[in-house]
């Protein structure tokens, strides 16, 4: 194994071993076996950008590509590839380097072996190049089947996952490559979106390998992020196309259409008891916007399918929503969560849409405690049922007393909760934090409602401080 060296003994090795790599792409005068062991040596200093110069010249990346795509020895090829990958890896601006050199053609060539190291090492490649370039993608469509090639890849990986399990699983190589074509597959879908009804083709292999692949803990990490990610993208073609019950869909295979759904809601409710609020924000969102876009597209039958699993249910109203430990309950939360607003506003889009995108089926299922900041947020009138309790008149009463009853009993419309279950309040049984806690929640709410304009209420609290009725604490 090579030494570890830095500073200046570091950019001197490399600089030997690059003047010697260079010389043999004219003279050939290294044995396949010395050229191979150089160009390991030379990848054991590619970690770190500092003191790696000579690698990140113009000169530098042609030797290195030179090495990787004009080899006839695949060997050879590989071990240059790999340093490659790590050079554009490192340095951003070497990659327009290397598409100035025109090696994207090779790169996007070789994803044609049936070869996982090959595989591995190429789309990372062109993945690397898919920023901070002006390369146009378009061409290797258009005359390399690059689309056919990752299809090919991806159906590949796919036989490596059987039903029962009986076939070798999947080696860190394999897991490695798939990886890196699920995420080139996602960027060229994000980028070239006229080429996704080629790529959308591997959707039925990439849900076969969600579907059994095995689910390690923690649950979202490669390959189920990526695979997630990928499927994110590809569902947008199905979305532009409405679907009959009985079109065939990958996302809801014959003969069990549910197994998919059933699988992205498994991942979603593991990753939730699993992750802190704040992992969950960059983690899960791309899941819970996979959930949308699919329920969008669903046939008829299985959107019921999802959303009895995703809603609160009636038994669960046996205390207000949001307190049990179902996975409604903790995506109820994560609705109101502080800490990941991104993750807050597709959860409580999802809620919204599995309600029909029905403010009153909202409050009604959610209950306005949760429902209320999205529906201000998003300029949605609240119902009417849900602000008649506050408004004057004979009935008074609290927020709701009118909203429609659920199994013919009558329901608390801000928490959710059947009428009949709440504990009766006594002050005297709270502790003063309790009572704190409260106030504050009821402060929160009457503000709210008095932001949508649908009614005029005025804050208790506000006018208790007119009426002098506060207090200044020494």
């Amino acid at each position: 194994m090579a030494q570890q060296l830095d500073g200046e003994a570091k950019e001197k090795e490399i600089t030997r071993l690059m003047d010697i790599l260079e010389l043999d792409l004219e003279q050939k005068n290294l044995l396949p076996p010395q050229r191979n062991a150089l160009l390991a040596e030379l990848k054991t200093h590619i970690r770190v950008v500092e003191n790696s110069g000579p690698l990140f010249r113009p000169q530098g990346v042609k030797t290195l590509s030179r090495h990787s795509f004009d080899s006839n020895s695949l060997v050879t090829s590989r071990e240059a590839a790999k340093c490659l990958a790590n050079v554009l890896l490192l340095e951003s601006k070497t990659r327009q380097m290397f598409v100035d050199l025109g090696y994207p053609v090779k790169a996007a060539q070789r994803l044609k072996n049936d070869n996982k190291e090959d595989e591995l090492l190429n789309t990372r490649i062109l993945f690397l190049i898919t920023y901070d370039t002006a390369f146009d993608f378009s061409e290797l469509f258009d005359e390399y089947q690059l689309a056919e090639s990752i299809n090919l890849n991806i159906v590949r990986h796919s036989k490596s996952y059987s039903k029962s399990g009986r076939r070798d699983s999947p080696t860190p190589i394999d897991t490695q490559a798939l990886s890196e074509t699920l995420k080139l597959l996602f960027n060229l879908s994000q980028y070239y979106p006229r080429h996704l009804s080629i790529l959308a083709r591997c959707a039925p292999s990439i849900l076969k390998i969600l579907n059994r692949t095995h689910l390690a803990t923690p649950v979202l990490q490669p390959p189920v992020t990526y695979l997630v990610n990928a499927l994110l993208n590809l569902s947008l073609y199905y979305d532009d196309k409405p679907l009959k019950d009985s079109d065939p869909n990958p996302y809801f295979p014959k003969p069990d259409q549910y197994c998919n759904i059933d699988r992205f809601i498994s991942i979603l409710d593991n990753a939730l008891r699993t992750y802190t609020e704040e992992q969950l924000e960059t983690l899960v969102t791309p899941l819970v916007t996979l959930l949308r876009k699919v329920f969008e597209f669903a046939p008829s039958h299985v959107k019921p399918h999802m959303q009895t699993a995703l809603l609160p249910s009636n038994s669960e109203r046996s205390q207000p929503l949001g307190q049990s430990n179902t996975l409604a309950s903790r995506l109820l939360r994560l609705s109101n969560s502080p800490v990941a607003p991104s993750l807050r506003e597709s959860v409580s889009s999802l809620l919204f849409e599995l309600s029909d995108k029905d403010a009153t089926s909202f409050v009604r299922n959610v209950g306005y405690g949760f429902a209320s900041g999205f529906l201000m947020t998003h300029d949605l009138p609240v119902p009417a049922t849900a602000t008649e309790g506050w408004s004057t008149g004979q009935n008074g009463g609290d927020l709701g007393e009118k909203l429609t009853s659920v199994d013919g009993k009558e329901i608390n419309p801000v928490t959710g909760q059947i009428r009949e279950m709440e504990p009766e309040a006594s002050e005297e049984d709270m502790t003063e934090e309790e009572k704190e806690r409260e106030a504050e929640r009821l402060f929160v709410l009457f503000e709210r409602l008095k932001a949508t304009g649908v009614v005029s209420v005025k804050n208790p609290v506000e006018q208790a401080v007119e009426e002098g009725r506060f207090q200044e604490l020494d």
